[in-house]
Formats: C-alpha cells, sequence, structure tokens
C-alpha cells in the first residue's frame, strides 16, 4: 500500500510540473532568443511583414532580424548594425531613432511605412546594446573569441574589432587618451604570442597597451612627449617596442613592453617610415620615405647606416622612389621596398647588398602582406584608378617568378592584413578623395566611413565587400 501510495504521489508531482511548465512556456513567448522587452519591439516592429525576417532579408541589405544569433552570425551586407556595447556605432540606433537627443538619425526611417518607434523603445534598444546587446540568457556575442582581426579607423579614434569566423565587426574599441580630440591611431600590433596589442598615434605621445582577449586598456607609455608616430615594431619575445616617427626630424624610441617605459631614443632621422626587424631581432631596416634609400640601424639605437636602393652608392633625401613600407623575407636575406614615387616594389639582397628585382605594380603603392603557403607578395596601390569609380588595387606578386596578378578593389586600399588560417584578406579602404563611395549610414565623427573589402586568395576574388566602418579605415591586422 505505501508503495502504491508513492508511487501515486511522485505520478501526481510530474504531472503538475509538467503542466506548470506548459502554463510557463505558454505565457513566455519566444522573441528568437532575445531578451523579452527587446524581444517584442523587434518581432513586433521589425520582422513581421515583408520586413527584416529569414523570407525577406535579401530585400532588406541582408538584414535578417529574427533571431539574436542571425543578427550578429549574419549582420547586413554592410556589415553589423549592432555592435555590443557600443549603440553610438551601432547603425541599427541611426536608422530606428527619430529624437535629436538620442544620437544621429538617419533616412529612411525604420520600421517603414509604419509609424515611429517611441522614444521609450528607442531607448531601450540603445541600453540594451550599451550592455553588450545580450541574448535571452544573457550571452553576450562574441565574449571568448580569440581569432579576431583589428582595423584602424584613423578619423574616429576607434579600433573596430573583426570575428574572423563570420567576418563581421563585433566590437568598437575606443583609443586614447583625449575623449574630445582626434588623438588619429595610425598603426596597430600584437606581441608575438597573441596576449596584448598596442597602437600608437599621429596627435598623441602615448603608446597604448591592451589585453587582447578583454580588449581593455592595461597601461600608456608617454614616448618623451613627441608626437607623429607610425609604427610599433615588436621583438620575437615580446618585450620590446619599437616606436618610429615620420617627420623630417624623425625620431625611433625603444620601450620596454613588460614595464611600459622608454629606455633609448635615436633623433635626426628624415622621414623614416616603413620599419621592420631582421631574423635574429639585433638590427631595425626603415624606409626613409621621401629619398631613394633606407637605414640600417641596431637595436640599441647608437649608430645607423643609409643604404640607397638605386643601386647609385649615393643616399639621398630628393624625393625619388620614396620607399613606404617595408617586409623581411622569412629566411631574413631579402627587404622588400614599396616605391611610391616610381610605383613599383624593389627587391634588395641583403647578402650582396643590391637591388636583385624590380616589379611594376599600381600607382602609389603602400602596405604589404605576405602569404606564406604560396610565397605571395600582396601589395595595395593607394591610387590605382580604374576608372571604374574603384581607386586602388590590389597587386600579388609570386616570388618564385616574380609574377604579378591584379584587382582593383575598393576606394584607397591602404594597410592590409592576410588571415592565412582562412586564405582570406582583408582590404581596408580609406575612402578619402573626390567622391568616393556613399556611405549606408552616418558617423559619429566628422566625416566619410571607410570600408573592409575581403578577398579570398590566391585567386583574389570578392568575399565580402564594403562592410562600413567609421571614418579613414586605415589599417588591419591579424591577432596571431
Amino acid at each position: 500500500m505505501f508503495h502504491r501510495t508513492l508511487i501515486k504521489n511522485i505520478l501526481l508531482l510530474t504531472f503538475t510540473l509538467l503542466l506548470y511548465q506548459c502554463r510557463k512556456d505558454a505565457a513566455s513567448p519566444d522573441y528568437g532568443g532575445y531578451p523579452t522587452e527587446v524581444g517584442k519591439i523587434i518581432q513586433t516592429q521589425c520582422t513581421n511583414g515583408a520586413c527584416h525576417n529569414s523570407q525577406n532579408a535579401a530585400a532588406c541589405n541582408g538584414l535578417d532580424l529574427s533571431t539574436w544569433e542571425n543578427l550578429f552570425t549574419k549582420g547586413s551586407i554592410n556589415g553589423s548594425p549592432v555592435i555590443p556595447y557600443s549603440s553610438k556605432f551601432s547603425s541599427l540606433c541611426y536608422f530606428i531613432n527619430t529624437y535629436p537627443d538620442l544620437g544621429l538619425m538617419n533616412s529612411p526611417t525604420m520600421p517603414l511605412y509604419k509609424s515611429p518607434l517611441s522614444k521609450e523603445e528607442v531607448m531601450k534598444i540603445k541600453q540594451w546594446i550599451d550592455n553588450g546587446a545580450p541574448d535571452i540568457h544573457g550571452n553576450v556575442y562574441a565574449s571568448n573569441k580569440y581569432k579576431k582581426v583589428y582595423v584602424v579607423n584613423q578619423g574616429c579614434d576607434v579600433i573596430t574589432v573583426f570575428d574572423a569566423e563570420t567576418q563581421l565587426p563585433i566590437r568598437m574599441i575606443e583609443v586614447g587618451s583625449q575623449p574630445n580630440v582626434n588623438e588619429t591611431p595610425h598603426f596597430i600590433n600584437f606581441s608575438p604570442d597573441g596576449r596584448y596589442w598596442y597602437v600608437v598615434f599621429i596627435n598623441s605621445p602615448y603608446l597604448e597597451k591592451y589585453d587582447a582577449q578583454t580588449d581593455k586598456l592595461i597601461d600608456r607609455c608617454n614616448l618623451n612627449n613627441q608626437l607623429d608616430w607610425n609604427r610599433i615594431i615588436i621583438t620575437k619575445d615580446g618585450k620590446k617596442g619599437f616606436c618610429v616617427a615620420w617627420t623630417s626630424n624623425g625620431k625611433i624610441i625603444s620601450v620596454d613592453l613588460e614595464k611600459m617605459q622608454v629606455i633609448n631614443a635615436m633623433y635626426g632621422l628624415y622621414f623614416p617610415h616603413g620599419t621592420a626587424l631582421s631574423k635574429n631581432n639585433d638590427t631595425l631596416y626603415v624606409a626613409a620615405q621621401t629619398g631613394n634609400y633606407f637605414m640600417k640601424i641596431d637595436t640599441a639605437l647608437t649608430t645607423h647606416i643609409d643604404i640607397p636602393i638605386d643601386n647609385s652608392g649615393v643616399p639621398s633625401n630628393a624625393s625619388s622612389l620614396d620607399p613606404h613600407d617595408i617586409f623581411v623575407s622569412p629566411d631574413g636575406n631579402k627587404l622588400y621596398f614599396t616605391c611610391q614615387a616610381s610605383n613599383e616594389i624593389r627587391e634588395f639582397d641583403l647578402i650582396t647588398n643590391s637591388v636583385t628585382h624590380i616589379i611594376p605594380v599600381g600607382t602609389f603603392p603602400q602596405a604589404m602582406a605576405y602569404s606564406s603557403f604560396d610565397n605571395t607578395l600582396y601589395v595595395s596601390c593607394e591610387l590605382d584608378n580604374s576608372g571604374n569609380n574603384t581607386l586602388g588595387s590590389i597587386v600579388a606578386i609570386n616570388l618564385n617568378d616574380y609574377t604579378t596578378k591584379k584587382v582593383f578593389v575598393g576606394y584607397q586600399p591602404h594597410g592590409i592584413a592576410i588571415d592565412e588560417s582562412r586564405k582570406l584578406l582583408y582590404v581596408p579602404s580609406r575612402n578619402l578623395v573626390g567622391q568616393g563611395i556613399p556611405p549606408h549610414h552616418s558617423s559619429v565623427c566628422t566625416g566619410k566611413n571607410g570600408f573592409i573589402s575581403i578577398l579570398k586568395i590566391p585567386d583574389m576574388t570578392i568575399q565580402k565587400s564594403r562592410i562600413e566602418l567609421s571614418v579613414d579605415t586605415y589599417f588591419a591586422k591579424i591577432r596571431p
């Protein structure tokens, strides 16, 4: 009798729990994984009818808001309309906002052909984004991503972080020490172990160090109160960095990256720019951007030798080749220079101390990225004109036989980066001169938004184009 009563009570309890769960589910409608209050706005205002749902996304800039996951993993043809923790950089907010005191307003106002969202609804969306845009369980997208791509936006003091898996922006990290001053971040680099990233500025004397997992600021180092920094080059052990300033009285400062303290400095260099370390990390190679030579400098910053790359034997500061960027071959025996005045790549043999190859490319070559799997050097040519509203090209140089292949892409492409694991080339476009490419949305900073194009390599077909970021999209770097 006791056992039958126990079984009966267990069955009754199980039935009650199931009934409660059914009532609970019925009382909690599914809003696509969004938090209830936010999901209700999105599902009733944005995804109903012929709008941003899975069936109609193709006609709506590719934006599918039907689920929280689709929002972040699919994005739109213009990139990511929601950036966690950054409503000011989330274009979704611009198009739903009709209240000047709540920030930017773009047209057409969404929801299309309907009454605008109330001020309370817009504020609720913005607050949700500023809190990380979590899902219904409190999860913030891409919180534990390791493989990321970083893009410098010079005109807005912000670093855009991409998820390498989806090739979409996932964070906008505001950098610099003066919130109301454009400090112009110019270059970003990583410690070899991928734990930290560093950024230098044109209009700030500080080198900044960030945690690459959290993207939080760790420390700043004052570079002797000097400005115009364009490079930070890091030793293989990650302990020392060399910062280069591009002026007629150019500077190189070495920094202890563990203590974030200046070690040594060299002044009086003429417009130093592209910089690289020798294979054994005992020598700096620095391109003199105005002239016909590069500088060979010991890492103690005590002496330097000027070496011409036009076989003239005479270094000159007069504009001629104007080498901009520099790349050291994997074996450490050759240097490659982008010569922006002569529109060519020059290969210099360090063993024979002579130029061994001159490879014509496009107009105004700037940055280089090397792919080890096919021994190819990719070059951005910022002012190469296709005559078809595309200003700039990427030239691939096969270093086995020096053959080249060119594709026009973007608008003023500059600091390119290769994700070798996925065979993708990230191409930032500055989009500054002339009419350029009309932006999809406005910017919180002064100027026209730049964008990223992503090419498959080695065939250089377009994977994604015109992922819109912020002003002067200048340089890209892959987290190692």
